[in-house]
């Protein structure tokens, strides 16, 4: 009994997975926040997103204001625009 309890850590130990790494993007889009800095304190609207994306090469677009919530999955062809409660952006990452 006690040997069966001694090896039942052990089975369990096999049925963890570990965790894949992230699939690299297709075509080597990645995203460059530095790339945009002079855009900060201007209004966060379409011709601001329509500029970052394009200059910082990301695909996709995150708006965050200081309340939102917000997923913590890193994609290295998105842009996470911060902002103020005024629309204002006030920084950029990307994930």
């Amino acid at each position: 009994m006690k040997a069966l309890a001694a090896l039942t850590p052990l089975a369990l130990i096999g049925c963890a997975a570990a965790t894949p790494a992230p699939e690299p993007m297709p075509g080597g889009v990645r995203c460059d926040a530095s790339a945009i800095g002079d855009l900060i304190g201007k209004p966060a609207d379409a011709t601001l997103a329509t500029e970052a994306l394009r200059r910082s090469g990301a695909r996709t677009i995150r708006w965050l204001h200081p309340d939102t919530a917000m997923t913590m999955d890193y994609r290295v062809d998105r842009l996470n625009v911060k902002m103020d409660l005024k629309n204002v952006v006030t920084g950029f990452t990307c994930g």
